[in-house]
């Protein structure tokens, strides 16, 4: 009976140690987690990827909560309402928290600290200022109308816009219980308030100085989102912290639309340089490290191809200016085409400016004003006489037969060889004479012969020559078998 009672024992005693054990290893499964991440600068496609990949990882790791540290400017407005989807649609409470101290979520941020579950501001942070920005205008002040869902803009486009942008902040305001009146003011009238007042107005919930004090604020908070209820358990929760990384920091700075813009035309201005004078490497090397790092910064920005097409154009219309003759006409329609076309390049939507006006107008001005000098100087040169023909010049001079003229020949003449016929075609002179100039047909001159008593050179040959620096031999003399060559004018 002891041995069959035996194994019976060793069974219970086994299950008494799993029991006893059992709250132990739950309680290492259920630690709580927080991943925290950063957002700090421009809301451009990288910071979108980012906040995609921290809520991957939160997804992964089924943390209990994503906490956004948030200090904007602004940004992309279809980059922000990337991230809003994303922040929406989360399986866990998201909470945005502009912080440090001195940050801000202006314009693109307000609608980004709207769309998080919680809303936290540090002291010294602000919000607002989320006024439609229109490329291409003057951008006048926000109407003071009060919010109501209409608007005193004068142009339907900007009214449809500014409507636009109030709705979808309202929306978002009221889906987390925050003031939706205020959030339409800060889009219609670009308001913008310290953390005190975006507290007390309802616009977050609540204010914390730093992510400690955040943790043990969210503690116990009940989040409803999506027809579910969570419990954030923040006190005692692993913070694991995911950071930009350097790679992504550097394609930030490049994803700046004037950057951008910089960079694209370094790279044509550099590569077309290369192409025109081929012995010049540097430029050509500047311009193809300018084009791709061009490349990778458009790549991250929404591009609108017709201004890529226009800015194209705008420098073939400057070359071709060059060449042809329109007293500057091609190159006005490259100031313009440029113009339009930076102002169009980067598609930044209703929330953000794409290329800085001043900026685009600088630089428009500077090739323009290059281009011009340029085209200047050409057309001078085309107006200048050619003055290596003109009779004056060498009718009259004395000039050394250099092969033999039977009527034709060569002589050398100023310092240059020039084709010569005589005007007595039934003559032949020597090579060694001498003959005067009376006329040019051309490049042709006509001479005649020189009598012996008169046979000093006036243009060429004799001591003349080498007073020159010039000393003509055999081994350079043309051959009378061979086709004289065209004269050259000094």
């Amino acid at each position: 009976m002891n041995g069959a009672a035996a194994p019976g024992m060793l069974r219970l005693l086994a299950a008494a140690t799993l029991l006893a054990a059992w709250p132990v290893v739950n309680t290492h499964a259920a630690e709580p987690e927080v991943v925290v991440a950063t957002l700090n600068g421009t809301i451009d496609p990288i910071t979108d990827n980012y906040i995609a990949r921290a809520l991957d990882k939160a997804t992964g790791d089924h943390a209990n909560a994503l906490i956004i540290a948030l200090d904007t400017p602004g940004g992309l407005d279809t980059s922000m309402r990337s991230i809003n989807k994303h922040l929406l649609a989360a399986p866990f409470p998201v909470v945005v928290f502009v912080s440090p101290s001195g940050a801000r979520a202006a314009s693109a941020g307000l609608f980004v600290t709207e769309a998080a579950d919680v809303a936290v501001m540090a002291p010294g942070t602000n919000i607002g200022s989320a006024h439609p920005v229109f490329e291409g205008t003057s951008n006048p002040a926000p109407s003071p109308s009060a919010s109501g869902g209409s608007s005193n803009s004068p142009d339907i486009l900007m009214q449809k816009v500014e409507n636009d942008a109030a709705a979808y902040i309202r929306a978002l305001a009221t889906l987390h219980h925050h003031n939706a009146d205020w959030a339409e003011k800060a889009v219609r009238q670009s308001v913008n308030v310290p953390v005190d007042e975006a507290v007390s107005l309802n616009v977050v919930d609540f204010e914390s100085r730093d992510l400690g004090t955040l943790l043990t604020a969210l503690d116990g908070r009940e989040v409803a989102k999506n027809g579910q209820s969570y419990v954030l358990h923040t006190a005692n929760a692993a913070v694991v912290r995911y950071d930009l990384g350097d790679f992504e920091r550097i394609l930030q700075t490049l994803a700046d639309p004037n950057i951008a813009y910089l960079l694209l035309l370094l790279a044509i201005i550099g590569i077309g340089f290369w192409v025109t004078h081929p012995g010049f490497f540097l430029p050509g090397v500047a311009g193809a490290i300018a084009g791709i790092l061009a490349a990778v910064a458009l790549f991250d920005l929404p591009v609108n191809l017709a201004g890529l097409v226009l800015i194209l154009v705008a420098l073939l219309l400057f070359i071709f200016d060059l060449k042809a003759v329109t007293h500057g006409v091609l190159t006005t329609g490259g100031v313009v085409a440029m113009v339009v076309g930076g102002m169009m390049l980067i598609d930044t939507g209703f929330i953000a400016e794409g290329i800085n006006l001043a900026l685009l107008l600088v630089t428009v001005l500077l090739i323009a004003g290059t281009f011009a000098f340029v085209l200047r100087k050409v057309v001078d040169a085309r107006r200048r006489p050619y003055a290596a023909g003109e009779d004056s010049v060498l009718v009259g001079r004395t000039a050394s037969v250099r092969e033999a003229l039977a009527p034709s020949g060569m002589v050398f003449v100023d310092g240059a060889l020039w084709q010569a016929t005589l005007t007595s075609t039934g003559d032949t002179v020597p090579a060694g004479s001498i003959v005067r100039v009376v006329g040019m047909d051309g490049l042709r001159l006509r001479v005649e012969p020189v009598p012996s008593t008169q046979a000093t050179p006036t243009g060429g040959g004799g001591p003349s020559e080498r007073s020159r620096g010039i000393e003509i031999t055999p081994a350079n003399r043309p051959s009378s078998a061979e086709e004289p060559p065209q004269a050259v004018a000094n």
